[in-house]
């Protein structure tokens, strides 16, 4: 029996436009199903509407039957309890919540933690190199890293020594003998260790912010979410890792001595990731850090120590790239290598050591397309998140916008994404106001040539200018009418720079986004779902994004890995069910099911012509094959042909699906298992992939043999081929995939060449398990999907 208010808004004429677009988004909220106003003309008590808006309202202010006096949004960084309670104690995976900024305490908490990482009032931190279990700091060369926020270098942060290569060497040597036996432990004790390691990541939360702001000029703001991820991969690798070891027909053990190489744009996260990767799979790790970030590096080791473990199982050795780094990622004994940074510093690694395994995530020329479809205000949004978030220092951050013409055309549609640019707080990380903090360096490279030149038809609508006369800080700078080819288009710029093109249409939008040669993330704004499915069908990237930013990829809802020039190795997402099967060794198990393939399908047609008497006294084998060719039937159909959802947010749909490779090279020396031979056969028959092999130029009955099996197999599209090394080197470029099962069937002249190009060469036994062995014949493929505007659910409401 209270008082109803009814609002009207009301607006100048010359913000009309605003104003309509305001109308607009009233409109759609007032009219949905459950809101009021859409009833409130014609409303009458006791009618089903009456009953449906009562239900709503009582829902919402109730649980379990109580009204709530407190509200449900209590988190409180200053007094909270460091337990992380997670898939160590309870076998379910739940990522960590990120600080909520909204609420009085955590913005309190912050403004503390500005006075405890202010260097102008505390002395610098001191680093050391970590080898043996014994720190190292005398006699080496020392450098100094300086607060950005400060550009004349007054302000010190600490110190740290570079290590030498009679370092790296002790290091190597130390996690080749492992004599604290970590290879020998189980998954569980490993996983508890790491999940204490994921305590100790949350209570110092507010210390990694610090050291990350003062060293890497991070806002808190970004560093905070670094730091859940970081706790997420020490809660989901575990979990991870025990569902293959579930798998009965394959057995793990680990590959020996990792390497994790890291950027400093992520300085938390990535380095956490990587180095959680390795020791959760049994290998010895040896961690080298961007000298940019070697501070915040150290800051993360000594929570793993602090976990227990052991210095001499996780040793820390910063170095020069160019130098004793270079020995690092070379060295024969190095088992493997995680690296994220620049794709031709991954391609020099890999043609220094052209067989080593290396699991690169590299750079991104990140394209958003904005059709003439979308929801204009929305994509400024999304577009200024994506471009400009980490000062645009993010290889999944958006740096081309490409404007379907009728976006481009609209006056006011640049105006206010120039408008809203401008408008971001550009500053020192200590002033909790800035959106924008400072570069890692003053602009230099590509950057530097991004910001200086104009090429023919380019403008600025918004020119970078530096702020504050601090030439690491450098305000977001809009170029327009870059054309394809221009420098813009086709170079990473890694800064506050977003390159603005026209498209007359999406196929010629989707046509400048591949042309980069790039595969990292991708993004589109429409609210057209025909729109959508064009260019999910066509884009070439790694995670797709539709009507949301590019950036912010979270442990398993978006598992997070690129293509192309954007991805050298397997290419398999961090963040993934299936990212830990790089750095174990998995053989087939003595389980191995016994059960014949039955079916009606061609493959089990060419199965059951085979001849039991060309496997010799290795009957079994054929048994085998047939089990193994169930396995992989099974696995393409329930898991490599669907889409899934592991997370289901409401308002938010994340997809991973699996794109078959466009084409397989396998190359055989001759003398392998007819088993592995047929078994890798199968397998790419079965995903649908045109398969190219690669014999050697000899003659013999095994060889006559294999071919003549191969030839009865084989479609009209596959090809088998008489080939030298030399001629499956000048083979590589025009295959997705290779394969061989011994790693020496593959010459050097072969890896060399695999190495120049960044192609990825899988070797090993067949694997009687589909869903390991179907994992080299497909690349994945994160989509995600926000199918709300402004909370409303839209068709998926009900």
């Amino acid at each position: 029996h209270g008082e109803i208010l009814l609002y009207a808004p009301t607006a100048a004429k010359e913000e009309f436009v605003n104003a309509i677009a305001y109308l607009v988004r009233r409109l759609d909220e007032n009219t949905a199903e459950e809101n009021f106003l859409r009833h409130a003309f014609g409303l009458k008590v006791g009618s089903r509407e009456w009953e449906l808006l009562r239900d709503g309202f009582e829902r919402s202010h109730l649980q379990k039957g109580e009204i709530r006096e407190i509200p449900k949004r209590t988190q409180n960084r200053r007094t909270e309890s460091h337990e992380v309670h997670g898939t160590y104690e309870s076998g379910i995976f739940a990522n960590d919540p990120s600080t909520d900024w909204s609420l009085e305490a955590n913005r309190q908490w912050a403004k503390e933690l500005i006075d405890t990482w202010d260097f102008r009032k505390h002395p610098p931190l001191e680093a050391a190199i970590v080898v043996n279990g014994e720190p190292i700091t005398k006699e080496r060369k020392q450098l100094t890293a300086t607060d950005h926020a400060y550009p004349d270098g007054s302000v010190i942060v600490g110190t740290f020594p570079l290590a030498t290569d009679d370092d790296v060497t002790a290091a190597i040597a130390v996690a080749k003998a492992d004599p604290q036996g970590w290879r020998k432990t189980t998954r569980r004790e490993r996983h508890a260790l790491i999940s204490q390691t994921a305590r100790i990541l949350h209570r110092e939360r507010g210390n990694l912010m610090g050291i990350a702001a003062a060293e890497c000029g991070k806002v808190f703001k970004e560093t905070d979410v670094e730091i859940s991820e970081a706790i997420d991969f020490a809660q989901f690798y575990p979990h991870a890792l025990e569902k293959i070891e579930a798998l009965k027909t394959v057995t793990t053990s680990p590959k020996g001595v990792g390497v994790v190489i890291t950027p400093w744009n992520f300085p938390v996260a990535i380095i956490a990731g990587g180095i959680i990767a390795s020791l959760i799979t049994g290998n010895t790790t040896i961690v080298k850090p961007a000298s940019a970030s070697a501070l915040t590096a150290y800051k993360v080791c000594e929570c793993f120590w602090e976990a227990g473990i052991s210095k001499k199982v996780l040793q820390f050795v910063p170095c020069r790239g160019e130098e004793a780094g270079m020995t690092l990622s070379t060295h024969p004994d190095v088992d493997f290598v995680i690296f994220t940074g620049g794709t031709e510093a991954a391609l020099q690694i890999l043609q220094q050591n052209p067989r080593v395994h290396i699991s690169a995530e590299t750079g991104g020329k990140n394209a958003t397309i904005v059709t003439a479809m979308a929801d204009r205000d929305m994509a400024i949004k999304n577009v200024l998140q994506s471009a400009f978030s980490n000062v645009g220092q993010k290889c999944s951050a958006t740096s081309l916008l490409i404007l379907e013409k009728e976006v481009y055309d609209d006056p006011a549609f640049k105006a206010a994404l120039v408008d809203a640019a401008s408008s971001l707080p550009v500053g020192s990380p200590w002033n909790l106001q800035s959106r924008i903090g400072p570069l890692i360096a003053p602009p230099k490279g590509n950057l530097k040539e991004g910001i200086s030149r104009l090429d023919p038809g380019e403008s600025w609508a918004l020119e970078p200018q530096v702020v504050d006369n601090n030439p690491y800080l450098i305000s977001p700078g809009i170029k327009w009418g870059v054309r394809p080819g221009n420098y813009c288009h086709t170079h990473e710029l890694f800064g506050p720079v977003i390159a603005v093109m026209r498209a007359e249409n999406l196929e010629d939008a989707i046509h400048m986004v591949n042309a980069t040669g790039y595969g990292l993330t991708s993004g589109i704004e429409s609210l057209d779902e025909r729109e959508h499915a064009v260019w999910k069908a066509n884009i070439k990237a790694g995670n797709l994004y539709i009507n949301r930013s590019t950036t912010g990829a979270i442990v398993l809802r978006q598992p997070f890995g690129g293509m192309g020039k954007s991805a050298i190795g397997a290419g398999i997402k961090a963040g993934g069910w299936n990212y830990v099967t790089q750095f174990v060794n998995l053989a087939p198990s003595s389980e191995a099911p016994k059960e014949a393939f039955e079916s009606d399908s061609p493959i089990a047609q060419a199965l059951r012509a085979l001849d039991s008497k060309l496997f010799h006294n290795e009957t079994a084998d054929l048994q085998h094959l047939s089990a193994a060719i169930g396995s992989y039937e099974k696995a393409y159909r329930g898991h490599f042909t669907q889409e899934s959802d592991y997370v289901h947010l409401r308002g938010e749909e994340n997809l991973l699906r699996y794109l078959p490779r466009r084409n397989v090279l396998f190359r055989l020396r001759g003398d392998e298992r007819l088993y592995d031979i047929l078994a890798v056969v199968f397998a790419v028959k079965i995903a649908g992939i045109p398969l190219t092999v690669a014999l050697p130029h000899l003659e013999g009955e095994r060889l006559s043999q294999i071919e003549g099996l191969l030839d009865a197999i084989l479609d009209e599209g596959d090809s088998i081929l008489h080939r030298s090394d030399s001629e499956v080197a000048l083979m590589l470029e025009n295959f997705d995939a290779i394969r061989a099962i011994d790693m020496q069937a593959i010459g050097d002249t072969v890896y060399a060449k695999a190495a120049e190009l960044g192609k990825h060469i899988h070797t090993g036994k067949a694997l009687p398990e589909g869903r390991i062995e179907l994992l080299k014949y497909f690349v994945e493929q994160s989509v995600t999907y926000r199918y709300h505007r402004y909370g409303n659910l839209g068709r998926r409401g009900s």
